[in-house]
């Protein structure tokens, strides 16, 4: 299916649909090239239109003329880069929100968004900086509401070149061979960060150490997998065994502002991989420019998240860690251009299993096989954070999505 004038196509999620037919005004049935397990949840991405809607421009859309939906808000003016209107729908389905009307604003500024929560000008904020959060929860006129996120904070490093453009040696001299690509060294580079003191220290404890790819408990993972332990003494002997005895130097490359605290962590993984020998440059630029040369492969190393749509681990496995294929859509956010064919075996094999069960047990194989091999190295999950004025309430999304629906009055108010 596709959406004339759309800027993002929905192809990703309708690529294994090979024909629709309609059964009648309600139903569709849907035929698939090969057993689809995830296409319930994958269709849960791809918004229903009306037919005249789907022909409207993207300026229609933002200005609300062509606005269209059966949800519990209707659109009455969008304010590129200021703010959202919407109205109350009396008709909707689920039944009266309590709220008649609600603005949304644009304050990209951490600063600024607590200043309008503290002064009442605005009655709920989201993403609260991890540096605000005691001050807040101290303050009896406001309330925190947090949830471990599906996001995961990882770090990629480029385990396919032979050589690669920012790794060199003591004196700044680019490297021969790119010892990347030993998975002794990407060990070793994961057993030298203290998890545990960047939890802690730079995100102020509102994050959660990772051994694997998704929170515990999420389909997918397993039990085999533990946080790495800190161990600077295994790094060190590690690096000798692949000949590096005196360690080398690299530089680690990260946006400044994607991820909660994202340059405070690149410079945190800095500094503790140059204890164990790496001498460690950083160097940070907004997400706009950082990511498009990511994904062009002009770094080495670099400071990453990944968030899964999905809920259960094909959907990083796919992403980061499959072997770069286009037309399979694998390895789309592969910026190392990691590759093993057991993991993508095991995976190809899951998204074609239907049996939850099985298809559970091949995720957590291949989950287990590239993280024993250090594909990329997990550093912590985000912590979802929210605040609201006394008489609000949120129900806190893994997903970070923010929706004025789930704000309600606090009982009793």
């Amino acid at each position: 299916p596709e959406v004339p004038n759309s800027p993002s196509p929905f192809t990703a999620y309708t690529k294994q649909i090979k024909e629709m037919v309609v059964v009648d005004p309600y139903t569709i049935r849907f035929r698939t090239a090969t057993p689809y397990p995830l296409m319930p949840t994958d269709m849960t991405q791809v918004g229903i239109v009306s037919k005249s809607a789907a022909k409207a421009t993207t300026e229609d859309f933002n200005s609300g003329k062509a606005a269209s939906g059966t949800g519990p808000y209707k659109l009455v003016r969008y304010v590129k880069g200021d703010r959202i209107e919407l109205a109350r729908h009396d008709t909707y389905w689920g039944g009266k929100t309590p709220w008649e009307k609600v603005t949304l604003r644009l304050l990209p500024n951490d600063a600024s968004r607590v200043a309008a929560l503290l002064a009442g000008d605005a009655q709920a904020i989201e993403y609260v900086p991890t540096s605000d959060v005691a001050k807040i929860r101290a303050d009896k006129r406001l309330n925190v509401f947090k949830v471990i996120a599906d996001r995961l904070i990882y770090l990629h490093m480029d385990s396919d070149r032979d050589h690669t453009p920012f790794v060199f040696d003591k004196t700044g001299r680019p490297l021969a061979k790119n010892p990347l690509k030993d998975p002794k060294v990407r060990k070793a580079l994961s057993k030298a960060i203290n998890r545990n003191a960047i939890v802690d220290k730079v995100m102020e404890g509102e994050a959660v150490a990772s051994g694997q790819l998704l929170a515990d408990g999420m389909f997918g993972t397993t039990r085999n997998l533990k946080v790495e332990p800190y161990d600077p003494e295994g790094a060190r002997k590690l690096l000798a065994e692949a000949g590096y005895p005196e360690g080398f130097g690299l530089t680690i490359h990260s946006p400044n502002n994607r991820y909660v605290n994202d340059a405070k962590i690149a410079q945190a993984v800095a500094q503790m991989l140059t204890r164990v020998g790496i001498a460690t440059r950083v160097e940070t630029m907004p997400s706009a420019t950082f990511f498009p040369q990511a994904t062009d492969l002009k770094f080495s190393f670099m400071v990453l998240g990944w968030s899964s749509g999905t809920g259960e681990a094909s959907s990083p496995l796919k992403a980061l860690l499959a072997t770069y294929n286009k037309d399979k859509g694998f390895g789309t956010a592969n910026r190392g251009r990691y590759s093993n064919p057991r993991v993508d075996a095991l995976l190809e094999e899951a998204l074609a299993t239907v049996d939850d069960p099985k298809r559970e047990a091949l995720l957590q194989r291949a989950t287990e096989l590239a993280i024993n091999d250090t594909g990329i190295i997990p550093l912590h999950f985000q912590v979802n954070l929210w605040a609201t004025r006394n008489g609000i309430t949120y129900l806190p999304r893994t997903d970070e999505n923010t929706l004025a629906h789930k704000f309600r009055p606090a009982a009793g108010k």
